[in-house]
């Protein structure tokens, strides 16, 4: 497990799609922009304005990233690339917990 420290925390959550996805911001000693949280059991479709990396640190999920043709599973230890301005489809099938990571 990874450990964040020296990190500036926005206190309020991110809440989308009725609370089944929540999350905390933050930013590490070295300027990068992340976010912690939960995806409930669900599918859901998230668009990006910056390129960002998703890790699954627990649970699993199935994802299809904007102008792919398929779906791709992804579980604990897992990470998957988004592309900025871009989107996509997760399909989770446990509680997922996950980092993502805003990339510049």
């Amino acid at each position: 497990m990874e450990n964040f420290k020296n990190v500036e925390l926005v206190a309020k959550a991110n809440v989308y799609f009725d609370g089944n996805v929540t999350s905390r911001s933050f930013i590490t000693s070295s300027n990068e922009r992340k976010t912690l949280g939960v995806m409930l059991k669900g599918d859901y479709v998230f668009s990006t304005n910056e390129a960002e990396i998703m890790e699954i640190l627990a649970g699993s999920a199935k994802v299809k990233i904007a102008n792919e043709t398929s779906f791709k599973e992804y579980k604990e230890g897992d990470s998957f690339n988004v592309p900025a301005n871009s989107s996509f489809i997760i399909n989770v099938e446990t509680i997922c917990d996950y980092c993502c990571s805003f990339l510049k």
